[in-house]
């Protein structure tokens, strides 16, 4: 599946992070949305309704499992793939990802093959058709 100009927005308080999938985003043609945490991103996600959503599950303020909750408690996204990031890759956590809504878990720090495969089987999903008038 081609995936060049959707949108698809990375939330993670690391730096280094955000900044490897916006490379490997933007190389495979994506729009990239960069935001340090759940308070940042939920002000970008309105207004720009990204496709897919990778979310870090461990940040200050308002936590990855939090963030994901209020996504998809909202009726305008909640169709919008949420895929949680993790440094562990444990059972506990993929689990409490799911209570909240996710739609898939990816492990850090990731592959550009991976990230690219998580935003390809999550993007027709998170395609929501424009109405007409």
């Amino acid at each position: 599946m081609d995936i060049a100009g959707l949108k698809v927005m990375v939330i993670d308080d690391s730096n280094t992070i955000r900044r490897s999938a916006e490379i490997f985003l933007t190389q495979a043609g994506c729009q990239v949305l960069l935001a340090e945490d759940g308070f940042d991103a939920l002000a970008k996600i309105t207004d720009h309704r990204p496709d897919v959503i990778f979310v870090d599950i461990m940040m200050p303020r308002l936590d990855g499992y939090q963030t994901c909750a209020l996504i998809k408690k909202n009726p305008l996204l909640s169709s919008t793939p949420v895929i949680m990031l993790s440094s562990r890759d444990g059972l506990f956590d993929r689990a409490r990802g799911r209570m909240v809504g996710s739609d898939e878990y990816l492990t850090k720090p990731f592959t550009k093959d991976s990230l690219l495969k998580a935003v390809a089987s999550h993007a027709a999903a998170g395609r929501t058709p424009i109405a007409s008038p």
